[in-house]
């Protein structure tokens, strides 16, 4: 239990660091950014299929395929649905947007922004700690290895925003924060709802592992092959990949 706690704290504060990083580097060129968050969405891909969808393979028993493709559908789907909810996070970004002269509209978008990036951290959350459920710490430490390393460039991107629409350091700080401690709370429900039973734990690796699929396609690679910098994602989403298969066949 222990190790999960620690891992939350981890998960959660990835966030944080990237807020923090967010001050000190108030201004990132897309690129940049673009070629970090593509090595997290390679290294969240790997972690995926690896350690959620071929586990849950693995332990579904007479009818893991369907309950496999089920899963992963339906954890696309929570996410689809929380989207047409909030808004996508490129729109909110901040970046390349026209700027309105009514300060309140623009603190209402960007705590909006905030918002989305808080629910979107929620199953993001649920999947880390869905992982504990093989009884594989390492398999499940790469996985939330590879969530915590997209939650830093996310934690960045919030900063500049609330900056910008004219919030205090403190105030921006303590949001930013909250939208971490959202993936704390992800990560233990994740391993609480495994722990209680353990009969859900096929659905819920593939659930886990359709949400983070989801993040990937709709949000992560769209936003990196935006600004012009497609061949230099493209293969930081490899490198990304192919550093998680290297890890998990030494560490396997």
């Amino acid at each position: 239990m222990e190790i999960v706690f620690l891992t939350a704290l981890g998960v959660g504060g990835a966030s944080i660091v990237g807020a923090i990083l967010g001050f000190i580097f108030k201004k990132t060129t897309h690129k940049f950014s673009d070629i970090v968050l593509s090595f997290a969405a390679g290294v969240m891909l790997a972690a995926a299929v690896i350690g959620l969808v071929l586990p849950s393979l693995e332990y579904g028993g007479k009818f893991s395929l369907i309950v496999t493709i089920a899963g992963v559908f339906c954890g696309a789907l929570c996410v689809n649905v929380i989207d047409k909810l909030m808004p996508h996070l490129h729109r909110l970004s901040g970046v390349d947007q026209e700027v309105h002269p009514d300060s309140q509209n623009r603190i209402d978008k960007v705590l909006l922004f905030v918002v989305a990036i808080a629910i979107h951290n929620l199953p993001e959350g649920i999947a880390a700690g869905v992982g504990f459920g093989t009884g594989n710490n390492v398999e499940a430490l790469t996985i939330a290895g590879g969530i915590a390393l997209q939650n830093i460039p996310e934690g960045m991107v919030i900063i500049a925003p609330m900056l910008s629409a004219g919030m205090s350091n403190r105030r921006t700080f303590v949001i930013a924060t909250i939208a971490g401690v959202v993936e704390v709370v992800g990560t233990l429900l994740g391993y609480f709802a495994i722990t209680v039973s353990s009969a859900i734990l096929p659905f819920a690796l593939a659930f886990a592992g359709g949400t983070m699929l989801y993040v990937i396609s709709d949000e992560m690679i769209p936003e990196t092959h935006a600004h012009g910098s497609e061949r230099g994602a493209t293969y930081s989403l490899l490198l990304g990949f192919c550093l998680m298969l290297v890890l998990d066949v030494l560490l396997g």
